[in-house]
């Protein structure tokens, strides 16, 4: 079994990218898919730390991470969804108003 510090490198590396992909890209779904990164990140450490200490409590947040990212996912994909539809601009510093 790999060092628990491994897996937290890991995770602040794809956090890391989550974060910089947030920052810099425009597009509402990558914006998305680097948040997914992000939680997916913090999941990982999460489970690390659960696996270092013998505990079940680290799984126990990371599975009520995932439940609050597939609810913000439904979310999110249907805001997108709508703006597409209304034939609207797909740019993130565009869609800072929702009416029509």
């Amino acid at each position: 079994m790999p060092p628990a510090y491994l897996f937290l490198l890991l995770s602040g590396a794809l956090f890391t990218m989550g974060a910089v992909g947030f920052l810099v890209r425009r597009n509402p779904l990558v914006v998305f898919m680097c948040i997914e990164l992000m939680l997916n990140a913090v999941n990982l450490a999460f489970a690390a730390e659960s696996r270092f200490l013998n505990s079940l409590d680290g799984v126990v947040f990371a599975f009520l991470v995932i439940t609050v990212a597939a609810a913000e996912v439904v979310v999110g994909i249907a805001i997108i969804t709508q703006v597409y539809r209304a034939g609207r601009q797909m740019d993130v510093d565009g869609l800072d108003l929702m009416k029509e």
